[in-house]
């Protein structure tokens, strides 16, 4: 138990194994990976457990791994070899994933165990990075198919209690992901990709209820569909901004990656 709520986080998983291997040009993601890399002592305690909602998965209602020890899914394609050989042998926790089962439940939610899927790259990659010696239990919770912001924001609000109870909860995704748009020369930034960031940067450090307003209609925001096609990866952080509570929340780091805007964000730190 911790005597105060840990903070929330909302953090950029890169793309694929990017961060464990080279890449062209050289140091694309070097600044994003400095900056994961100084979460733990943003966060300022070791967590008792980490729980993590990636863009990577979705399942028809809220489903936890609930495995004693997860494996990994490499859920991505076309890299170097060696990249489908990385390792993350951190404990899962059932303790920890009934425990989210009952907080989802107590409102309502639906919500599932599974106890075979391995734990995606939205998961391993920016861990490895975060946590590299994988001694805290990791467990995953999926989005919910139909992708309603509405319903991740109420999951967030749900699991609000753990953040007293040393469980660090990560929404993993990216705040621009038109993979149709990314291009190797940063030096000319997507205009939507600039305009939706900055929707971010003023809507995140809102009151609570100004903030959750504005993020279930995130599609009308400047850029906002041209920023995400496909919400999946915006998600991680309603869920975030749920579990914040009435915290206020902020920018914790910027990059130009790809030709993107793309950025990270802390509520209560």
């Amino acid at each position: 138990m911790t005597t105060q709520d840990l903070p929330v986080l909302f953090v950029p998983h890169g793309a694929g194994p990017c961060f464990f291997m080279d890449w062209e040009p050289p140091g694309t993601w070097a600044r994003m990976e400095q900056w994961l890399r100084s979460v733990p002592e943003l966060v300022g305690v070791r967590p008792r457990a980490l729980l993590v909602v990636s863009g990577h998965w979705e399942a028809p209602v809220f489903t936890l791994n609930a495995q004693r020890q997860p494996p990994l899914l490499y859920d991505y394609g076309g890299f170097p070899p060696h990249t489908y050989e990385l390792q993350y042998p951190a404990a899962g926790s059932p303790a920890l994933a009934a425990r989210v089962e009952s907080l989802l439940g107590e409102p309502g939610m639906d919500v599932a165990l599974e106890h075979e899927r391995g734990l995606d790259h939205g998961v391993f990659i920016p861990l490895k990075v975060m946590y590299p010696d994988a001694d805290v239990p990791v467990v995953q919770l999926s989005l919910k198919r139909g992708l309603d912001p509405a319903d991740h924001l109420a999951m967030g609000r749900a699991l609000a209690p753990l953040r007293r109870e040393g469980v660090l909860i990560i929404g993993s995704g990216m705040s621009y992901h038109n993979m149709q748009r990314f291009r190797f020369d940063d030096a000319e930034l997507d205009p939507d990709s600039v305009a939706f960031d900055a929707w971010l940067r003023d809507t995140v450090p809102l009151p609570a209820a100004e903030r959750e307003q504005r993020l279930a209609a995130w599609v009308r925001a400047p850029g906002g569909r041209a920023a995400h096609p496909r919400e999946e990866h915006l998600l991680p952080l309603h869920v975030a901004a749920g579990a914040a509570n009435q915290d206020t929340g902020r920018q914790a780091f910027q990059d130009r990656v790809l030709g993107s805007v793309q950025s990270a964000y802390i509520f209560g730190g």
